[in-house]
């Protein structure tokens, strides 16, 4: 029993902690989450920084796979491609974004993917794999012009984001293919990438030609005299 001019009120559960919350060991996943999410958004982190560091993941996955250590080199580009992923997604979420950064992020995905497909190329050739080395060439047309169609798309105000093979179905592609080279798949899956590449860049074409198609008599009705 408190002594007399003692007594005090229970002292509340969680009191005399920052901010009166509730312990650390008792807050929810998604309290946890929302707290590392603001502080990396207060942290000095760009996206920009986030991009440089994709690509240097990748020049390090080019080089592995120049060496012929696939599975490391396949390792290294699915690390270097998650950042390409993350760069974007942190962008929105901290409001750090600029268009030079949109920019940036675009170019150096191209790039990243070129120099692991180079690469690529190089092993094949150096083993005489002819073909497969063509196949390499037509993939990277192919991730080149399906990029491209989009950009020249959304220059004309038409939104162009269909086909099979966007930059998230390469990356597993050519993944699945440098890991279990070992199984002889890199060839299959370089075939796969230059196919399924050709084929979206048809659906580009086709899809803008449409949306032009169907915007053009709107466009002849408004110049119409009354």
């Amino acid at each position: 029993m408190a002594e007399p001019g003692t007594s005090r009120p229970p002292r509340a559960e969680g009191a005399g902690r920052a901010g009166g919350g509730p312990p650390g060991g008792s807050r929810t996943l998604a309290e946890r989450r929302e707290l590392y999410r603001n502080r990396l958004i207060e942290s000095r982190l760009t996206p920009n920084a986030i991009s440089l560091t994709g690509l240097i993941g990748n020049l390090i996955a080019a080089v592995l796979v120049w060496q012929e250590l696939y599975v490391w080199g396949g390792v290294a580009f699915i690390l270097g491609s998650v950042m390409d992923t993350f760069d974007g997604r942190y962008s929105r979420m901290s409001g750090k974004g600029t268009q030079f950064g949109a920019f940036l992020d675009s170019t150096l995905d191209r790039i990243e993917e070129g120099l692991v497909l180079t690469a690529v190329a190089y092993v094949f050739a150096k083993h005489g794999r002819d073909v497969a080395a063509a196949a390499v060439v037509a993939a990277v047309l192919a991730s080149l012009m399906v990029s491209y169609t989009r950009a020249r798309a959304e220059a004309l105000g038409v939104e162009c984001k269909v086909g099979i093979a966007n930059r998230a179905v390469r990356v597993v592609i050519l993944s699945i293919g440098l890991l279990f080279e070992g199984l002889g798949l890199l060839a299959p899956a370089v075939y796969v990438l230059a196919a399924l590449g050709t084929v979206t860049v048809l659906q580009r074409i086709f899809h803008v030609y449409r949306q032009l198609r169907l915007a053009e008599p709107a466009i002849a009705t408004e110049g119409d005299p009354q």
